[in-house]
This record gives structure tokens, sequence and C-alpha cells, in this order.
């Protein structure tokens, strides 16, 4: 709130104006740009509906972190890659990352490979 002014008094001011205020309990934002991840641990966040428009308030300990070009690889089909194509996991593993995540290349690739 603003210096001064009795937070009671400020909460009646933004009634009368049709601005309403809530606190979100978040625990982590996480806002992806196309290059970068901007983290804000221990945020403080705030949802105002001002006349219909929301937004969001928030205020943290900002960090940012490179975007990584690795597609995410579940278990699941680094085992079907595995199974497959006949292959031990680090292989399996590879050639997913090497087909950027499109299995169907993987298991192409490590076929046409053993022939």
């Amino acid at each position: 709130m603003l210096p001064g002014i009795n937070p009671r008094k400020m909460q009646q001011m933004m009634k009368q104006l049709g601005i309403q205020q809530v606190e979100i309990p978040a625990t982590e934002v996480i806002i992806k740009t196309p290059d970068k991840i901007l983290i804000i641990d221990n945020p403080s966040v705030s949802k105002v509906n001002m006349m219909g428009q929301e937004s969001l308030q928030i205020t943290g300990e900002i960090r940012e972190e490179a975007l990584s070009s690795k597609p995410d690889i579940a278990e699941e089909d680094i085992k079907t890659v595995m199974e497959q194509a006949g292959v031990d996991r680090h292989k399996a593993l590879q050639a997913i990352e090497d087909a950027d995540g499109d299995l169907a290349e993987a298991i192409i690739r490590l076929q046409n490979s053993k022939q």
C-alpha cells in the first residue's frame, strides 16, 4: 500500500472506485519468454480486478535462466526406443536427443545404423 495511508481506508477507497484486490498464496512464479525463463522466488502476488479488467501484481526475488533447447524426454519414451531398436538406455537417449524428441525418427536411425 501507499505510505502514510491507513490500509483500511485504502481498502474503502479502492472498493468505491470498483477495485478489488485478492492476495494469492504463491510459492513460485515462472514466466517463459522465447529466449529465457524468469523465476520469481518468494513472491507476493495480488490479483487486481479493476472495472472487469483483471491483472496480476508480482514482487519477489527474480532470477533468470537460459531456455534449454533440449526436448523433455519421458522415461517411457526411452524404454519404447530401447525395446523397438534393441539398444541400451544410453544409445536410446542419445538417439532421441539427436532426433529432437521424435521417437519414430530415433528408432529408424538406430535400426539403420545396425545394418
